[in-house]
């Protein structure tokens, strides 16, 4: 509980909160009824294919920027400084590449989960294999959705700031539960997509005022830079090429890379998303603008991180047991400088929680998708669009019930739910893997795409297995020095400085096998980069010897040439991507009676009038 000094939250504070909820909750409605409602299963979980650039792009954004990042980044930067920041690299080509290569595939082939690909392009089975790993699947970052992780993005930020705001914890958790539920199940991919804009708001709201106070308070942004470079916080350059360091500039910059490619290039609940723009043009422009709302986010993060050092140098409350855990530094320091203020404190609350909202509501509306399209649909053909759009909706309802049920089973089983996720992440890497496989390679096929994925996927949960039990040692992750020197507490009840590991599994030091100090102790931003090589190197040695090259691939499955160039003239090329999409979209189609859909092609074609004639 906090100290009589700090500030507890007002009646205001709860207004707000209660405010974010209540409009969030209106757009759901809003969306259902607009524009005559959800009518198809594709208006539902594409919003019909005619978003533009700017709102996607926002909403893609604010998933990737759970609770987990308003309150951990900040702490992750007080910890170990702000080499954090080479991420802004990472998170450059991880746009590029993903607009590049997996984006100008997924689009022409019009499909609506990513999984539809894996059959296409190899066989039915892969596309199981594919659905049912997501389905379980959690990335050991809070992007990815899944059902085990939306229960631990909905509980963890509620733990931290219940424990030192006194918010009520379940109230919390219900509240964010439900209203994301009723928006995602009311209003579809449109509902989604707008809350998240008006999320993002709110976030940079949040992280805005934090900023700006903490200036005020420390008399200038000239003294926070001062103490954080005299703290050793300002270490960027750390080019030690040793992959065993958790964060260096290589391991963020190729690791990095590799891990979330994995999130923004094939994760379902991303790539919905921008394959649900109107034309390709805007499917690419909202993942160039995300890329700066990315780098606003970092920034703010790290201004947070060093602010946090910067006002809490000579007495850290982690190590003077203020809070029991680093992720309460913000919520702590929130409550420290903003407690005059009534109402802010609650906005830097409700930013916290839009965080959690846009990715739990992202993640219902995938598994929705998913679930409808990879599961319901093949073993159901006669289905009408009428009663896909019905089943869509009892999908979002039943996974928003499932994540809270998973909320509550985080509260219960914390630390043991945490070990199966980051052995989980592992997923990641090698599904990467198999697109890349089918993306860039002609002569992959099933046998070897399979025995590919395989392989990397049992290595990659060695590792991290092995990782779990076998916990790096401290000094591979250079945590900087924290002091308490100037606290005004007895000497007593100081702590040592020593990480407090939650493994489940601790086991003493004596007994470490040799892997435990090489193998096991790799960067964790690099277990994805090892079960993507393992995939693609084993998929392409198998297919090659089960006769890759005798097979012929449709081309449209493939990245061609004119996928790559024609991203760089727009008039031409794009008249011509269309009427080939138009045809493509036909042919998959086919067999729907889905006016939606074939209309809004047309439409997209017509607008040109170079084509019109050709096209119909």
């Amino acid at each position: 509980s906090p100290s009589g000094s700090m500030g507890h939250f007002v009646v205001w504070d709860y207004v707000v909160f209660a405010a974010m909820l209540l409009v969030s909750a209106v757009i759901g409605v809003y969306y259902a009824f607009a524009g005559g409602g959800q009518k198809t299963s594709k208006d539902f979980l594409m919003g019909g294919r005619s978003m533009t650039a700017i709102p996607v792009a926002l909403s893609l954004t604010a998933s990737f920027m759970s609770a987990v990042t308003v309150l951990g980044t900040p702490a992750e930067i007080y910890r170990y400084g702000a080499i954090f920041c080479i991420f802004a690299i990472t998170y450059g080509l991880v746009v590029l590449c993903s607009a590049e290569i997996f984006l100008p595939v997924f689009y022409k082939l019009g499909i609506t989960s990513t999984y539809e690909y894996l059959e296409l392009r190899f066989n039915k089975y892969l596309r199981l294999c594919g659905t049912i790993l997501f389905i379980i699947q959690t990335a050991s970052k809070p992007q990815s959705c899944s059902t085990l992780y939306t229960g631990i993005v909905i509980y963890a930020p509620a733990l931290a700031l219940n424990q030192v705001t006194g918010f009520d914890l379940w109230g919390a958790v219900v509240a964010t539960g439900v209203v994301c539920t009723f928006y995602c199940t009311l209003g579809g991919l449109k509902a989604v997509v707008w809350t998240d804009v008006f999320q993002v708001g709110i976030m940079v709201a949040g992280f805005s005022s934090v900023i700006i106070r903490a200036v005020v308070v420390q008399e200038g942004i000239g003294r926070i830079v001062n103490d954080s470079y005299y703290g050793g916080r300002l270490n960027f350059w750390d080019f030690n090429p040793n992959p065993l360091q958790r964060h260096t500039f290589w391991t963020i910059v190729i690791g990095g890379t590799f891990t979330w490619t994995g999130i923004y290039g094939i994760n379902q609940s991303q790539v919905q998303r921008y394959i649900a723009c109107k034309s390709r043009f805007h499917a690419k422009l909202s993942l160039y603008i995300n890329l700066l709302g990315l780098w606003a986010i970092l920034a703010c993060a790290v201004l947070c991180g060093l602010a946090l050092y910067s006002i809490y140098k000579d007495c850290d409350p982690w190590m003077a047991k203020q809070v029991s855990a680093l992720d309460q530094l913000m919520p702590y320091l929130v409550l420290d400088i903003l407690s005059d203020f009534p109402g802010v404190p609650g906005l830097f609350v409700a930013s916290a929680y839009s965080g959690t909202l846009s990715t739990v509501s992202s993640s219902i509306n995938a598994l929705a998708a998913v679930t409808v399209e990879d599961l319901i649909k093949p073993y159901f053909r006669s289905l009408s669009e009428k009663k896909l759009s019905w089943i869509s909706m009892g999908m979002s309802l039943f996974y928003g019930g499932v994540c809270i049920a998973m909320a509550a089973v985080a509260s219960v089983l914390g630390a043991l739910l945490q070990a199966a996720l980051s052995i989980f992440g592992m997923v990641g890497g090698p599904l990467l893997g198999l697109f890349s496989l089918g993306i860039l390679c002609s002569f992959a096929n099933g046998i070897g795409a399979f025995v590919g994925l395989v392989s990397g996927f049992v290595i990659s949960l060695w590792v991290g297995i092995g990782a779990q039990i076998y916990p790096p040692l401290p000094e591979r992750s250079n945590a900087l020095h924290l002091s308490t020197a100037g606290c005004n507490i007895s000497s007593e009840n100081l702590t040592s400085t020593e990480n407090p590991l939650t493994t489940v599994f601790n086991t003493p030091t004596a007994e470490r096998p040799v892997l435990a100090d090489n193998w096991y102790s790799l960067s964790y931003l690099y277990f994805s980069t090892l079960g993507t090589l393992i995939t693609v190197v084993v998929g392409i040695i198998i297919s090659l010897l089960t006769g890759g090259l005798k097979q012929t691939t449709d081309r449209k499955f493939l990245l061609t040439k004119e996928d790559f160039l024609s991203s760089f003239s727009w008039s031409k090329s794009e008249t011509k991507v269309e009427v080939l999409g138009w045809k493509s979209h036909a042919v998959a189609d086919e067999g729907t009676d889905n006016p939606a859909f074939s209309h809004i092609e047309m439409d997209v074609a017509s607008n040109t009038n170079k084509v019109n004639g050709l096209h119909i």
